[in-house]
């Protein structure tokens, strides 16, 4: 069942020990769900990151929210290192599943089909087979001596991004970029923020159909204007260069990670609240 709800609510729905996989930025990092999440003390999170992450898993590293983190990269970009995450690998504060950009979709892949694994090329020779005793390299039973991946289906729990728009049945709609199709299918339950709510039915609009997610697939759906920032929205709005110069600089200590924590959640939940 979905509902429009509030950010509250929303990220009252990531529950400790859950496995909640992100959306890269390039998809809709929800940024504002994450400052919700984690004013709700949320612990113990088995963090998937599609395939990569920045700010978001940033943020709720440093806030002490995740235990395990499943990503090819953690990256601030231009910015610079993600200065929390570089700090829990080195403290040892956090286990690290290592993985590619094209494992991480083909697990997803398997997940959303409902299959074990997916095939997958391109690691076979690589010491990344040393680190994940849940992949496994098997003959092609099509091939003579043809080394494939299986690569273990990834299922979340939940999967959280952000989206232009929704209507109030919950259909989504997503744009451009697939990713959020993938997230929740391959997940138990999505959890959406967006841009805006729209009236009439999405699914019944011709034009963006093809584009949307249906209610099916979606918990809740909470409005968040500018939900991704300070990181951009492609096709929306930039990313607010001053705020992650700022992050990137002053949450390279605990207590800068703090007050830029205090910042952004003022900034982001204070509105919301209003």
């Amino acid at each position: 069942m979905n509902a429009q709800a509030d950010l509250g609510t929303l990220a009252g729905a990531v529950t400790n020990g859950a496995r909640l996989a992100v959306a890269k930025e390039d998809s809709g990092a929800a940024i504002a769900a994450t400052l919700a999440m984690i004013a709700r003390g949320v612990r113990d999170l088995h963090l998937v990151c599609v395939p990569v992450s920045s700010l978001q898993a940033d943020l709720l590293i440093g806030a002490g929210c995740v235990a395990t983190i499943e990503t090819s990269a953690v990256s601030l970009g231009e910015f610079g290192p993600a200065p929390r995450f570089a700090a829990a690998v080195r403290e040892g504060r956090i286990r690290i599943v290592d993985a590619t950009c094209p494992a991480i979709y083909a697990g997803l892949q398997a997940g959303q089909k409902g299959i074990p694994f997916m095939p997958l090329r391109g690691i076979v020779g690589s010491d990344l087979l040393e680190k994940r005793d849940d992949w496994r390299v098997i003959d092609n039973p099509f091939g003579e001596n043809d080394r494939i991946v299986a690569i273990s289906a990834i299922v979340p729990d939940l999967a959280l991004f952000h989206a232009p728009a929704a209507d109030r049945h919950g259909n989504v709609f997503l744009g451009r970029d697939r990713d959020g199709l993938l997230l929740a299918h391959a997940a138990r339950a999505a959890l959406v923020t967006v841009e805006a709510i729209v009236e009439g039915n999405l699914l019944e609009d011709e034009a963006r159909a093809g584009s949307v997610l249906p209610a099916l697939y979606v918990r809740y759906v909470a409005m968040a204007p500018r939900g991704a920032w300070p990181l951009a929205f492609p096709g929306h709005y930039a990313a607010d260069a001053a705020a992650m110069s700022r992050y990137a600089q002053q949450a390279r200590s605990a207590a800068g990670f703090a007050a830029m924590l205090e910042e952004l959640s003022a900034a982001v939940l204070a509105p919301a609240r209003a």
